[in-house]
């Protein structure tokens, strides 16, 4: 079966299979390699949803309130805010990972002015399981922490952007929203909010106590394949693991779990857009693990 294993991942196969989902929930997934821009299959979806009527009737007015909240100045000049999105009740909204059926958040922040760079922090997600499909997200409200670093810390900042995410209950919902907020050298408004939305993240390797981090990398017909191997007491009774890399275009598996004592082990398949095997730096692997609304955020293996 290996021959119809979809040759790319993130935004195009997570978007793919939510425009089956709105057409039909009792379709089986099946991706096309066709590649779309992300903003062409928005347009699709967006499209699908305004042509039924009975979709747009369960699309409440407010599924998605975002507000920048404005944070504080450090001392060497880095700025630390948050952009905060609330949702209807019964919605949800994704990880940078989303899984099987969701899609991941797009941060573009190409319009702001004194901005060098902006760091986008993931706070632990929930794991969903619904028609067989397994996304991974947040419901209610997500803060996602920002680290603004700007060209002089001692001006104000100009921050302006666009947030393009997906809001999904019985349907799916591709959201662009434009975002505006000055974040100036005094302010100090939401700063416990933005505190307390920091400290919500994944653990570290070494506070959550890994002792290894293993991984046995190998050639498949059309990828490769990792058996990553973590020394990691147990998490909960039920454990998630994702591997990512850097390179979006490669498409990874869901990671198939089991544990071995005080060891994990996640296998996943990794197939790039041609289908070859590749080379592969065991320093790009990443892996989160969730357990017990707890996750561990691991950089690189041996």
């Amino acid at each position: 079966m290996e021959e119809y294993r979809p040759v790319i991942k993130g935004v195009t196969d997570t978007l793919t299979k939510l425009y089956l989902i709105v057409i039909s929930n009792t379709f089986k997934l099946a991706l096309s390699r066709v590649m779309m821009s992300f903003r062409t299959i928005f347009a699709t979806l967006l499209a699908v949803l305004l042509s039924a009527p009975s979709a747009i009737a369960q699309v409440p007015a407010n599924i998605a309130v975002v507000d920048v909240l404005e944070g504080w100045r450090d001392a060497d000049g880095r700025h630390y805010a948050a952009l905060s999105i609330r949702l209807a009740p019964g919605w949800k909204t994704y990880w940078r990972t989303p899984g099987d059926a969701g899609i991941p958040p797009v941060f573009d922040w190409a319009a702001s002015e004194n901005v060098t760079d902006v760091t986008v922090a993931f706070p632990v997600p929930r794991i969903f399981e619904i028609n067989g499909l397994t996304s991974i997200g947040y419901e209610d409200q997500v803060v996602f922490p920002l680290a603004v670093r700007p060209t002089d810390g001692g001006e104000d900042i100009s921050l302006r952007g666009q947030l393009l995410i997906g809001v999904c209950e019985e349907i799916c919902v591709p959201m662009e929203i434009d975002l505006a907020a000055t974040l100036s050298t005094g302010s100090s408004r939401h700063a416990s909010t933005v505190a307390r939305a920091m400290r919500d993240r994944p653990m570290t390797a070494g506070e959550a106590g890994v002792r290894n981090v293993g991984c046995e990398i190998v050639p498949i017909s059309d990828g490769m394949r990792i058996t990553a191997r973590v020394g990691l007491p147990q998490l909960g009774r039920s454990e998630f693991a994702i591997v990512e890399l850097a390179d979006r275009s490669i498409w990874i598996s869901e990671s198939l779990v089991r544990r071995d004592g005080n060891t994990l082990v996640a296998e996943a398949d990794m197939v790039p857009p041609n289908a070859q095997p590749f080379l592969l730096s065991r320093n790009d692997v990443r892996i989160t693990i969730f357990g017990g609304g707890r996750a561990v955020d691991i950089q690189g293996c041996s």
